[in-house]
């Protein structure tokens, strides 16, 4: 989810799911500051899903900035049929994890 996107679900007041699990955080106070600025600017919006859709938007802009890593395996062709390589870096085993994790965060919501 894109910032922007964020704002614009903020203002139709769009609920993503959610895990049963809570996660408790210390904030610094400037942090904390900003969020409460948000939830006076989006009234409807609460400190809770504030911090959830933030976390949210920035996880995916930091998988998105994670390298790649050419390995020596070509996986396939680019439409000009140059060579891509498999991924090596952090990218593909982040999201292995990222799908074990949700696996047994489903089954903890059944």
């Amino acid at each position: 989810m894109s910032f922007k996107s964020l704002l614009d679900s903020w203002s139709s007041q769009q609920a993503p799911a959610t895990t049963d699990t809570d996660y408790a955080v210390r904030l610094p106070l400037d942090d904390a500051a900003r969020i409460h600025a948000l939830v006076d600017l989006y009234p409807g919006m609460d400190t809770e899903r504030i911090i959830t859709d933030l976390i949210s938007a920035s996880l995916d802009e930091l998988e998105a900035a994670m390298p790649y890593v050419p390995g020596e395996r070509v996986i396939r062709e680019d439409d000009h049929g140059d060579p891509v390589y498999e991924d090596t870096g952090p990218t593909p085993r982040f999201l292995e994890l990222t799908r074990e994790h949700q696996k047994k965060l489903r089954g903890k919501a059944s």
